[in-house]
C-alpha cells in the first residue's frame, strides 16, 4: 500500500515562515481532512507539496512510497501519482476539456508510447458516465465561463482520468452553493477507494457532511495541533476555533 509522508515540513513565502514543522502520513484508501482558520498555512501546504515555485520548503521532506518528491519537477510529481485540485481553477480559453485531458493522459505515458484515440474516448465517456457528467461537457473550453460547481466537476473528471495515488484537494468547497457542493462531493465519493488517498483542505464542516473523513486535523499557526475523527469537525463547527487556541494557550 502506497503512502504519502510529510515529515517536519517548514515552508516560507519569501522570508516569512508559514508552515512550521508539520508532519502527517496519508495511506491509500484514507481520507484526511485539514481544517483551520484563514492564514494558518493550509493552502500553502497544498501548493508547496505540488511544487509551486512561490513557496520555499526550508526543511523537512515529503515522501511518496519512501522516495522524496521535493527534487522532482511538477510534472514528475504528477507522473509519480500526485494530484492537486485547485481552490481557484484557471481558465484555458480555446482548449477543449477533451483535448486537455488527452494531453494530460499522454504526458503520463512512457516516452514513445502513443495514446489510442478510440480507447481514450471510450475511457473518458466511461468516467463521465460514472460521475454523471453530460458528454457535451468535453467540447467546452477548460473552465471558460464555468460556474464554481462546473470548475470543480472538471477537476474531479481530471482526477478520474489521471487516477493518482494521492489527491490534495485545496478548499474544493470554495464558491459552491449547496447543490453544487453535493454534486461535487458525490463525484469525490465515487472515486474514493483503496487506490486513492485524499487530503481534503477546508474551512467548513459542511463539506464533511458529504465526504466523511477517516481523520480530521486542526491546523493552526503552521502546525497540526489536534487530530481526531469526524466528530472533531462537528466540535469545530459548534465551538469555532477559539477553543483550540485557548487549549494551546493553557498547554
Amino acid at each position: 500500500m502506497s503512502q504519502l509522508e510529510i515529515k517536519d515540513l517548514h515552508i516560507s513565502i519569501g522570508d516569512k515562515p508559514i508552515v512550521k514543522g508539520l508532519s502527517l502520513t496519508i495511506k491509500q484508501g484514507e481520507v484526511h481532512a485539514i481544517m483551520g482558520p484563514n492564514g494558518t498555512g493550509k493552502s500553502t501546504l497544498s501548493k508547496a507539496i505540488a511544487g509551486h515555485p512561490d513557496y520555499t520548503i526550508t526543511s523537512g521532506d515529503v515522501l511518496m512510497d519512501g522516495q522524496s518528491i521535493l527534487s522532482m519537477e511538477v510534472d514528475e510529481r504528477a507522473r509519480a501519482g500526485l494530484f492537486l485540485a485547485f481552490q481557484y481553477p484557471s481558465e484555458i480559453p480555446g482548449v477543449s476539456i477533451a483535448n486537455f485531458l488527452r494531453a494530460a493522459v499522454q504526458a503520463r505515458m512512457a516516452e514513445g508510447e502513443e495514446l489510442d484515440a478510440t480507447a481514450y474516448y471510450k475511457r473518458l465517456y466511461s468516467k463521465m458516465d460514472m460521475l454523471k457528467i453530460d458528454r457535451k461537457f468535453t467540447s467546452r473550453s477548460v473552465n471558460e465561463g464555468f460556474s464554481g460547481g462546473e470548475k470543480k466537476r472538471c477537476e474531479i473528471l481530471q482526477m478520474a482520468m489521471l487516477e493518482p495515488k494521492f489527491s490534495v484537494m485545496d478548499e474544493t468547497d470554495s464558491g459552491l452553493d449547496i447543490d453544487a457542493l453535493r454534486i461535487v462531493a458525490e463525484g469525490v465519493n465515487t472515486l474514493r477507494g483503496p487506490g486513492l488517498g485524499i487530503l481534503l483542505i477546508t474551512h467548513y464542516q459542511r463539506l464533511l457532511n458529504y465526504i466523511v473523513p477517516d481523520f480530521v486535523h486542526v491546523m493552526y499557526d503552521g502546525r497540526i495541533v489536534k487530530s481526531g475523527d469526524k466528530n472533531l469537525a462537528l466540535e469545530l463547527e459548534a465551538k469555532g476555533y477559539d477553543w483550540v487556541k485557548k487549549e494551546l494557550a493553557k498547554a
